[in-house]
């Protein structure tokens, strides 16, 4: 069996719905699906950033934990 697993980050206007993300979501979907791929999840994928030190201490940023959306699919 294979895999494959791509980044999913919508994109909206100000005035967005939750209609546009769906809509985003089902077309990245249906585009893979054409080239033989089956939709499997949509995964959270949980990741830590690295702080930055700056030089010499001026402009160091803290590292943070950020969440990004994996779409699955298999074959």
């Amino acid at each position: 069996m294979e895999y494959k697993v791509l980044p999913f980050v919508a994109t909206i206007a100000t005035q967005g719905t939750s209609n546009q993300v769906a809509q985003q979501l089902e077309e990245m979907i249906q585009k893979h699906s054409y080239l033989g791929w089956k939709y499997l999840r949509l995964e959270s994928v949980t990741t830590f950033v690295q702080p930055e030190n700056g030089c010499f201490g001026i402009g160091a940023k803290p590292g943070y934990t950020t969440s990004r959306q994996m779409l699955v699919f298999t074959k």
